[in-house]
């Protein structure tokens, strides 16, 4: 005898079968929703993460001048006040100023403060420097106490491009080191006459777009060429009486390319072995 199955007990177990299938597909709906909520979740915490990234990198490269030109760049000036007020001050022409040569033989090293510097550095030579405190006195004493202190004894010259000018004094040695203490500019923008133009020769005091940032970087210029981007927006202070054979023997060394797209890092460190103040003779 054939099983009897009541027509109702199979539509009971149909609609059980169909709620089940119900509550699957709902179940997958919903898994589908909260993987997409995730997955949502996880794409703007990424986009966050790279816009303060983002944000983060150019702060940074702000603050620091853009690594290795945090001083001494090209046209590099800011709008700004310049000092409110400066001392007295008579400004000695150009053609007032002493760029003869001295005898590099004659000089004598001294524990004085003396407005001549020698500058010895490791497998090129020595270089005689005469300080001007005439032209940008805040500047030449900063220089001076930096010196006496043996501050750049050790240090290295970071940044050297040909036909503009070798930079070096940088505690970090990449640009983005200071001293301890930063000085106020001396020079036109900043209120103060300085008519030390940045010719061949010339050591001027580098910094950041703030006028008010140098320390204790400086560079030297190795031509005139770049004089009217550089004369009234940075401090120049001194001059290569002796041995400018030596700072151009600086762009025979080999070197890298800079983030500022100049061929201007030392492979090899290039070395102030020391900087001492002497006395000339006659």
């Amino acid at each position: 005898m054939s099983k009897f199955v009541p027509s109702g007990s199979r539509s009971a177990r149909e609609q059980s079968l169909q709620e089940a299938r119900r509550r699957e597909r709902e179940a997958e709906l919903a898994r589908k929703k909260k993987e997409k909520k995730i997955i949502l979740l996880v794409v703007a915490i990424a986009v966050i993460v790279a816009i303060a990234v983002t944000v983060t990198v150019v702060l940074v490269k702000q603050s620091k001048g853009q690594g290795n030109n945090t001083q001494s760049g090209q046209n590099e000036t800011s709008a700004q006040n310049p000092a409110e007020t400066w001392p007295e001050h008579e400004a000695p022409a150009m053609a007032d100023l002493d760029f003869s040569a001295v005898d590099a033989a004659s000089v004598t090293v001294t524990q004085e403060k003396t407005n001549y510097v020698r500058m010895t550095i490791k497998d090129h030579g020595e270089v005689i420097i005469r300080l001007f405190p005439e032209v940008a006195p805040i500047t030449v004493d900063n220089f001076q106490d930096l010196v006496a202190q043996g501050f750049y004894d050790g240090l290295t010259f970071h940044r050297i491009v040909d036909e503009f000018m070798a930079q070096g004094g940088d505690p970090s040695g990449n640009g983005s080191g200071e001293s301890p203490n930063t000085i106020r500019g001396e020079f036109s923008v900043n209120g103060w006459e300085n008519n030390l133009s940045h010719v061949r020769g010339v050591i001027s005091m580098a910094r950041t777009k703030v006028y008010d940032s140098a320390s204790c970087q400086f560079f030297i210029m190795l031509a005139d060429k770049y004089k009217s981007s550089l004369d009234g927006s940075y401090a120049a202070f001194g001059y290569v009486c002796a041995g400018m054979e030596t700072i151009d023997s600086l762009t025979t060394v080999e070197r890298s390319v800079n983030s500022l797209g100049e061929i201007a890092t030392p492979v090899e460190p290039v070395v102030i072995e020391k900087i001492e103040f002497v006395t000339v003779g006659e």
